[in-house]
């Protein structure tokens, strides 16, 4: 089968596409035959070199994908027959065309999507919803500060905050970004490059802060982070795009506001608690993507790249200025 690979570490010049060996699935698992999967900040990483794929996963790049089951391996359940279509989520291995995958991870493609925006929910919504339910304790009423408002988890966690009956702000770049965020949902939106996100935060909140933050960047937002935090409010922290190094007085400032940092990565995790997740959100959320449904949830995709142009799409992705997911397309 042809998979995405790399030699060594280091820019996208050093992706390509290349024959392996098919997988087998083991006790439990389904072959999937992949039609599409997409990026992640994750992918990039392992890329450079800076984020290795957990034990005994795939080193193949790919956290989600989209596609037909292939094959049964010995002692699945029998929820799934040879030629259902279904998404995945995948601690690695999705950027090729077959990929194994734990049974319980599998989740039916709602009615009305396609298999390139279905590649798009898996690791990017269950994010979003494991942030905001199990991480966050999100409640109805409650602001909620998503920064990167216009990445993958950024447009889930809009569209999942509003669901939840709670208030979504955002922070993203350009102009075009916020009018985005609006459409999905966000009450407000801040443009960090023109604009403190923390005093427009406070103000749109009349003073009392956000009750939760979902905050992808890290160290250069910390103290604006506690700055616009409310009484008791909750941080998450789920990745470091602005650094990992603190300067100042943070713990202080957290401990005034009664604040709690609470830290999440959802790749790590065991099938355990994925399989909890996958369940919780496939009775939940996925109902909500159906063409029938009034609060229509949608998978907002950028762009579609043949797998063969994966250098291009990891380019882009470098340059900040998609809107939604980066999907690739595999041959079928």
């Amino acid at each position: 089968m042809l998979a995405v690979h790399f030699d060594k570490p280091g820019g996208p010049e050093n992706l390509y596409v290349k024959e392996v060996d098919k997988p087998s699935p083991g006790e439990g698992e389904i072959l999937l035959k992949v039609a599409a999967s997409a990026l992640n900040r994750a992918d990039l990483m392992q890329r450079q070199g800076q984020y290795d794929p957990p034990p005994g996963a795939s080193n193949i790049l790919g956290l989600e994908a989209s596609g037909h089951v292939a094959e049964l391996g010995p002692g699945c359940q029998g929820h799934w027959k040879i030629g259902d279509a279904a998404m995945a989520l995948l601690p690695g291995g999705g950027q090729a065309q077959y990929v194994t995958v734990p049974e319980g991870l599998l989740m039916p493609i709602p009615e009305g999507l396609t298999l390139l925006q279905a590649a798009a929910i898996p690791e990017a919504w269950l994010t979003a919803f494991q942030l905001l339910h199990f991480v966050g304790n999100v409640q109805a009423g409650h602001h909620v500060l998503i920064h990167a408002g216009l990445s993958g988890v950024g447009t889930a966690a809009i569209q999942l905050t509003r669901m939840a009956g709670a208030i979504p702000l955002v922070t993203a770049g350009s102009q075009q970004k916020l009018q985005m965020a609006e459409k999905l949902g966000a009450a407000a939106g801040f443009n960090y490059k023109e604009e403190d996100f923390s005093d427009a935060t406070l103000k749109f909140t009349k003073g009392a802060g956000v009750n939760l933050i979902l905050d992808c960047i890290g160290g250069s937002y910390w103290e604006k982070n506690v700055n616009c935090l409310a009484l008791d409010g909750r941080w998450v922290l789920y990745g470091l795009i602005g650094g990992a190094d603190i300067n100042g007085p943070l713990l202080s400032k957290l401990l005034f506001k009664r604040g709690s940092l609470i830290t999440s990565l959802l790749r790590s995790r065991d099938n355990k608690y994925k399989q909890m997740l996958v369940n919780a959100f496939t009775e939940q959320i996925l109902p909500h993507f159906s063409t029938e449904d009034p609060q229509r949830l949608l998978p907002v995709l950028d762009r579609i790249y043949p797998v063969t142009e994966i250098q291009e799409a990891h380019k882009y992705m470098e340059t900040n200025k998609n809107i939604g997911k980066i999907v690739l397309e595999l041959p079928q």
